[in-house]
């Protein structure tokens, strides 16, 4: 390709330097020379084109090396996603099987210590009526035995019915006081067991958030995400049945 524009640089030189014919524009040029230079022209060409065919032809080559391995390296990367992707996934479901079997363990042992405790306080709370019953109870009788001693007595008969009466109020007061002071520690336990159990809920409640929130890259490139948030979703209802 060179000696081509070699050539043709010649010929121009031939033409810019050839002496001019006198009130005309052409030119006289030296035969021999200019053919010459078209020879040398014509037997460059067809080597050079070869050349220019070869080098397209080598690129097309490389061109269909270079798909072929990138269309390979695609294929390789599609498959090691896959791969990773359904490892995540199993992953995944074991430990959403984990935090679940987990949760429903915490959930089985708050229902048994709410059952104890809600026994314990009931028992407490008829202990603590039937004493206050008895008190009542031996109140009246006390204050019944102190009126029929004293009735025989004129002078002290309305101070007697007085002491009587309070007496009586004093034991109703007492029994009122004890069924109050035993609805009021009822309250205070069970109130005690529902903060444990929301605070166990609530921390159940967060892992399984991180999790969902770890795996949300992994299923918004195949829709999985709305089946793993159906799943999440079922927790909250089964805890709060």
């Amino acid at each position: 390709m060179y000696r081509v524009f070699e050539a043709l640089d010649e010929l121009v030189t031939i033409c810019e330097e050839a002496r001019g014919v006198p009130m005309t524009t052409s030119c006289v040029v030296p035969r021999g020379d200019v053919l010459e230079l078209l020879d040398d022209i014509r037997e460059a060409i067809p080597g050079e084109l070869d050349d220019a065919q070869d080098v397209l032809d080598h690129r097309d080559q490389l061109v269909n090396d270079a798909t072929e391995e990138a269309e390979k390296a695609r294929t390789e990367a599609q498959t090691e996603a896959d791969r990773v992707l359904a490892e995540a996934r199993e992953q995944a479901q074991q430990m959403i099987a984990e935090a679940e079997h987990e949760a429903e363990r915490v959930v089985s042992r708050g229902r048994r210590e709410y059952a104890d405790l809600t026994d314990r306080a009931a028992a407490e709370a008829d202990r603590m009526a039937e004493a206050g019953r008895q008190s009542y109870d031996r109140a009246i009788v006390d204050g019944r035995a102190e009126q029929q001693r004293l009735v025989s007595e004129h002078e002290v008969t309305a101070a007697a019915r007085d002491e009587a009466g309070r007496i009586v109020d004093r034991a109703a007061d007492d029994a009122h006081r004890a069924r109050t002071d035993c609805d009021s520690y009822v309250d205070t336990a069970l109130a005690e067991f529902t903060d444990t159990l929301e605070s166990v809920l609530d921390t159940v409640g967060r892992h399984r958030h991180q999790l969902r929130n770890g795996q949300v890259g992994a299923s918004s490139r195949d829709g999985s995400s709305d089946d793993r948030s159906d799943d999440g979703a079922r927790w909250p209802d089964r805890a709060s049945a």
